[in-house]
This record gives C-alpha cells, structure tokens and sequence, in this order.
C-alpha cells in the first residue's frame, strides 16, 4: 500500500509538471521520457546506471541477459542511426530492457517475487524520471521568479571569505585538465551514486528485501525538496550574477578577479531562461550524501566517496556556480534530511526528533541570516563567519553522535543472547 501510494503521487506530481511545462510552450517530463524509447535520449550513461539499480533484484543469470538485450537493442538503434544519419547516442537498450522487466512483474510474477521486482524497476524508473523533473523545475523557477536574491548571499558570503572567487581562481590556474576531471564529476554525478548504492544494494536478491536504509532514498527526498527551496530562495549564482555569463543582466563583470561589492544589498531582475538553482547547493547535498552512504564501505568506496565530495565542491564554487553560503546550506540540509529518514527508522526517538529539529532550525536560520543580517555579516565578518561555520559543524556533530548511538543500539539487538542451561528438577 505504501508503495502504491507512493507511485500515485509521483504520477501526479509528474502530470502537473507536465502541464506546467506545456504552458511555458517546452514538453515536460513524461514526453521527454517517453521520446526516449525510440529516440536518442539526452543522457545514455543515467539509462545504464538506472537499470544497474533494478538489477540488484535480479540473479546472476538474469542479470547477464538483462545486460546483454540492452546491449543488443542498443547496437540495432545505432546502425539504424548510423544508416539514416540520426543524432547518435546509447541508452534506449537499457530503457527497454527496464520496462519489460515491470511488463514481466506484472505479467509472470506473483506475490514477493512481484513485488521486489517492481521495487526494483521503480528505483531505476525513479532515478530517470528526477533527473527529467529536474530540467523542468529549472525551467519553472526561470519563468516563475523574474527576481534574485544574489546581492543578499554575496554580500553574506564575504563573512566566508568569498570562497567562490577564490576556487574560480585557483581552477583558472590548474588550467584545462583540472577543469576537465571537475567538470566530469560535476556532470556524472549519478555515476558516484550508483556505485555506492550497488554496494549497499548488492545483498538484495540473495535476501529478498532491501535494507532499510540506503542511498538512493536520501538521493529521491533531496531531489523532492531542493526545488521547493528554490522557489523560496531564487538565486542564479557568481558566474552569472557577478560574471560575464550573466550579460546585462550582471551587476558586474567581476568573478572571479574582484570580490563583489559590499553595499545595500536588494532583489535584482534576471532573464528567463537562468534557472535559480543555487540555495541550497544540490549538488553539494548529493555528493555529501554520497559521502555519508560511502563511510560503512570498503575502503576503495571510501576514498571514492570523498573524493566525489571534494571535487564536486570544487567544481560548484570553481566553476563560479555557487556561492560559500549555498554550500553550508547544502550540508545542512542533507544532513537533516538523512538524519530524519533514519530517525523514521528508528521509529522516531527522542535523539532523532531532536536532530532532525536541531538541523531544521539551523537550515532555517542561515537561510534568514542569509536574507536578512548579509550587511552585518560582511561588516563583522569574524563574528558571523564562524559562527556559520559552528552552526553547520553542530550539525555534523549532532549526526555523528546520534548515528553512532543507533548503531550500537542496533548491533546491542543483533548479537545472540547467551544461552542458559537447564537447570535439574529437584527430586
């Protein structure tokens, strides 16, 4: 029933931006999708990841047959494309292959079997189906808010030493390779997430059910509600409000060279086509959840995690497409999210309703610091910076301590209790 109606409300939620997307003149995301069936889709290695997902329900044999019609449909779709000299591009293999295995579920499947396996094809379809919402969420924050909140977070940021000017910077220096290694990471994001959520995932046709807690859960809830926060908040970010990207409608050709100017900061107008993506940093919530779910990994998996993490910051301020303040709020914000699912888990005790509330109210305050106290912010930048700072680091405090609580509370559950023997009956 949960996950009924789970999928009822996703498909409502997709319908609506559907129609929204169609009011603005662009299709939305189930016509995109749906596209992508015959033709070539934007985004072949998301398609592969995405059935990598459904393939931890499935056997060793399966899975292997799986791969191998993806395979196979996807040569036949390049040499017809080839022929007729069609945009190229993979991917429609593992689209097919995804949706024949629900056809199967529903078709040859009954009861448990059914069931994990549409689980499995509703990971794979939900992962496909958020990278399209996302476009469209883009596009209706562009046309939704004509205004920014940028010279508010700028004039905050300069309490964090404008650390967007000072990563622009540095990549500028590291010249085109190190541009090149941020700027995969930054667009392959999904690839990171899917390898760790493999690894989380990989005992799950053996045991029939998935784990409570894994990866792509935190991935979905973050994607579901960044956007919302967008509409809250509308900020383009440096490189546009601050950078030659921007036009005219830039304050100013300064990032990354000169710091933005310290002034009364208030709403700017800007272009319709600029998504207002930057509070808080999704990017910066998905890699630091990729971080977390990585930290119970091997030790390859480990490194991964922190390397994605590293260079994805890298990237958002380097690449001059967030400011410091985003970032901070980025890491709260998954954190938060993260804590609650795992406090719902837990079935909501007291360390996890004060955790979740704890980084709820701290999320919420930097946010209103943000738009409210920016002058002051960057006039006492020694007070206000650490006290950031301290604010996101209570946060992380409070996650360690209260996960490493609940874990030692769940392996105090899973060990065996001693065995008492017997004692004789008296005579």
């Amino acid at each position: 029933m949960l996950w009924a109606a789970v999928s009822v409300v996703g498909l409502g939620f997709l319908v609506a931006l559907e129609i929204a997307a169609r009011h603005y003149g662009v299709p939305g995301p189930i016509t995109v999708q749906s596209r992508e069936v015959v033709f070539a889709p934007q985004s072949g290695t998301v398609l592969y990841a995405s059935m990598a997902l459904m393939l931890v329900v499935l056997s060793r044999r399966q899975r292997l047959l799986a791969v191998g019609a993806a395979v196979a449909i996807d040569l036949v779709f390049w040499l017809v494309r080839w022929a007729v000299g069609a945009q190229m591009m993979f991917g429609n293999g593992a689209l097919w292959v995804t949706l024949a295995c629900a056809v199967i579920a529903v078709t040859r499947r009954t009861g448990r079997e059914r069931a994990l396996l549409l689980k499995g094809v509703g990971l794979a379809l939900l992962l496909v189906a958020g990278r399209k919402t996302g476009y469209t969420w883009l596009l209706i924050t562009s046309k939704t808010r004509p205004t920014v909140l940028d010279q508010y977070v700028a004039t905050a940021d300069h309490a964090l030493g404008n650390p967007s000017w000072v990563a622009g910077r540095i990549v500028e220096a590291t010249g085109p390779v190190g541009a090149h290694v941020l700027d995969w990471v930054y667009i392959q994001l999904a690839v990171g997430a899917v390898v760790v959520a493999l690894y989380q995932l990989r005992n799950v046709a053996a045991e029939r059910r998935f784990p409570r807690h894994h990866l792509v859960r935190t991935f979905l809830v973050i994607g579901l509600l960044g956007p919302g926060i967008y509409m809250i908040f509308p900020v383009v970010g440096p490189v546009f409000a601050y950078g030659a990207d921007g036009g005219h409608w830039a304050v100013a050709d300064l990032w990354p060279n000169t710091p933005s100017p310290v002034g009364i900061p208030q709403p700017m107008p800007f272009d319709g086509v600029t998504p207002r993506n930057c509070m808080p940093s999704l990017h910066t919530a998905w890699a630091t959840a990729i971080f977390l779910h990585s930290r119970k990994a091997p030790r390859a998996l480990r490194w991964l995690g922190t390397f994605w993490l590293i260079a994805t910051l890298g990237a958002t301020l380097g690449f001059g497409y967030h400011y410091g303040a985003d970032i901070v709020a980025g890491v709260v914000f998954t954190l938060t999210i993260d804590a609650a699912l795992r406090a719902h888990d837990q079935g909501w005790d007291r360390r996890g309703i004060l955790l979740a509330a704890h980084g709820t109210a701290v999320f919420a305050g930097l946010l209103a610091s943000y738009r409210y106290l920016s002058t002051q912010m960057a006039g006492h930048p020694w007070v206000f910076g650490p006290l950031v700072v301290l604010a996101m680091g209570s946060v992380i405090y409070g996650y360690v301590r209260t996960t490493r609580a609940w874990e030692r509370q769940d392996a105090s559950v899973r060990l065996p209790q001693p065995r008492r023997e017997r004692q004789p009956e008296p005579v």
